[in-house]
């Protein structure tokens, strides 16, 4: 039984999808002003991995992530590249689109752009004006935080003891224009030189939290399912999704709210900030780390939990990525001298493993022991894989099953190169030659050689294997 942690009621809860079968959801996605940074790609990696697991356990999946391409950072960005809002945002869903593919990060059902449902926006924002839920005020909108019964559950505070400024936007003159200092924007005027659209209320922009209430209904109706993103997104843009969305539907917005944790930078721990010298963008990541490795690295690690980026980590990902290919690799090897059949006893140790995993991963997608379980299988496969006598149906059993179980995480296993490479095999056979006749010298001489070329040779009982290296 596959339960979540729900951020609104603080409590693990059986996940019971509104349609059986099928599972909405919607995550909030970058502004688009600049490259991705590591925080970004840890939101996408960790709630695709959650996808990959809703998909691996038979769910059809309807997954929709936004794109910002409006507000005051795209606009300082774009007259500082002396460009368009609309050239800078194309220039950055292209780079973002590179840099998630590079991650195996499967595309959305929809990737939304708050510029192509302004019409839908300001009819929303209308529709909150009708109700009381908002008013206009010299070009711009907000909404009145008060009026809305239920506003702060989401991210627990009081709504009376909330400090001015919670909308991340405020400033003297805005603070000034508003009723109640925790009224946030839904409209914003705009100003001389700025991108606009006509509305009831003068040329002017949405504000951020309206985008997301718009584009979630429009594709995923009035209550769905799942609603994703960084923890730091519980106040104030979701808690005042929630209330733009309730109080003009009627209805209960979403049935379950996920946050991920933070993602800190080095060995101190650090926030990254450009301030300190550590803002880390993934297409800068990308030029130095194989892509498969940092998917790895931040894919194995509980969505809730804070990630530390460094090196280290870095490092020990590899490392377990490398025996986890090794392991299917050895396997793979072996199948060419397999007898045709199958041997029960180690497959039911390989359903016991499924098993395992898949309580693990219902645990509110705890992918640290659901990680365990793949080692498992792995260590299961490279035991299996040394005996005299291997049965095929078994050996691929076991290494199919690593596929897949990898792949909820983003993994793709590559299959090792053949031994049909005529220079290589006649190599490793003049190496053998050369160990019978005890010409060590020669034979260190060809391993040298073959580690030069990135092949790395393993001696076992049943013959010489060979892989490439990182």
């Amino acid at each position: 039984m596959l339960k979540v942690f729900n951020t609104m009621t603080r409590q693990k809860e059986t996940f019971e999808p509104i349609t059986p079968g099928v599972v909405n959801m919607y995550v909030c996605g970058p502004t688009v002003y600049n490259y991705i940074h590591i925080g970004n790609a840890r939101s996408a990696i960790a709630f695709d991995t959650i996808r990959r697991y809703f998909e691996y356990r038979g769910y059809q999946v309807k997954y929709i992530s936004n794109f910002t391409d409006v507000d005051d950072k795209m606009i300082n960005q774009a007259k500082k590249l002396n460009i368009t809002v609309p050239e800078l945002g194309d220039r950055f869903i292209k780079a973002f689109k590179e840099d998630t593919a590079a991650l195996n990060i499967e595309p959305a059902t929809a990737n939304p752009r708050a510029t192509e449902h302004i019409s839908e926006i300001i009819e929303f924002v209308q529709d909150l004006i009708d109700k009381g839920y908002a008013y206009p005020v010299d070009g711009d909108v907000y909404y009145r935080a008060h009026k809305f019964a239920h506003y702060g559950e989401l991210s627990h505070q009081n709504l009376d003891e909330l400090e001015e400024g919670a909308s991340q936007h405020t400033n003297d003159e805005e603070t000034a224009r508003k009723e109640d200092p925790v009224d946030f924007a839904l409209w914003k005027g705009a100003k001389p030189g700025e991108i606009s659209w006509p509305s009831p209320w003068g040329a002017g922009r949405p504000g951020w939290h309206i985008e997301c209430s718009v584009m979630s209904t429009h594709y995923l109706g009035d209550t769905f399912d799942i609603h994703g993103g960084g923890e730091d997104l519980t106040f104030p843009h979701h808690e005042n999704e929630i209330a733009q969305s309730e109080a003009k539907t009627g209805k209960t917005f979403v049935h379950y709210w996920l946050h991920n944790g933070f993602v800190t930078v080095g060995d101190e721990n650090e926030k990254m900030s450009k301030s300190l010298g550590n803002f880390v963008t993934v297409h800068d990541i990308l030029k130095t780390i194989d892509p498969q490795t940092l998917r790895f690295f931040m894919a194995t690690t509980q969505y809730r939990r804070p990630i530390q980026y460094n090196q280290r980590n870095l490092d020990t990902a590899a490392r377990n990525l490398e025996r986890l290919q090794t392991s299917y690799n050895n396997m793979g090897y072996r199948l060419k001298d397999a007898e045709e059949g199958n041997d029960p006893k180690v497959e039911q140790e390989i359903r016991q493993i499924i098993a395992d995993y898949n309580d693990a991963m219902d645990d509110d997608f705890n992918v640290q022991n659901g990680v365990a379980e793949v080692h498992d299988l792995a260590r299961l496969g490279n035991v299996y894989a040394e005996r005299p006598v291997v049965f095929s149906g078994t050996l691929t059993f076991i290494r199919q099953t690593l596929a897949d179980l990898l792949s909820v995480f983003g993994v793709e296993l590559a299959e090792a190169d053949s031994l049909d490479d005529d220079g290589i095999q006649t190599l490793i056979d003049e190496r053998l030659a050369a160990r019978k006749n005890r010409n060590f010298e020669r034979s260190d001489e060809i391993r040298e050689q073959l580690k030069s070329q990135g092949i790395i040779l393993e001696d076992t009982p049943q013959g010489t294997r060979w892989r490439k290296g990182n």
